[in-house]
């Protein structure tokens, strides 16, 4: 279902607060068919039940033991041309 969201456990340095974050909201977007643009009365529990995920998710990724081998994909967050996407996005909102 979520081929997409990356293997944040075992990442070095460790998954940030903004990667579960990330993930945490594509999972509810990917469950719930909620776009991030979607109006106020959707918007607003996503956000919220993301949020909860988030919180869960970085819970468990301090309590699992640590992995023997990083993961093989980059996350997104740490990927180059993503980075500059979102400062491209973020100087334009400006």
């Amino acid at each position: 279902m979520c081929r997409n969201i990356t293997t944040l456990r075992g990442l070095e340095p460790p998954a940030t607060a903004e990667e579960i974050e990330a993930a945490a909201a594509q999972f509810v977007r990917k469950v719930t068919g909620v776009a991030s643009n979607a109006a106020p009365a959707s918007r607003e529990p996503c956000e919220a039940a993301s949020a909860e995920i988030a919180a869960v998710l970085t819970r468990l990724l301090d309590e699992l033991p640590a992995r023997r081998r990083p993961p093989t994909t980059v996350p997104p967050l740490r990927r180059e041309e993503v980075r500059a996407r979102i400062a491209a996005r973020e100087a334009a909102s400006a």
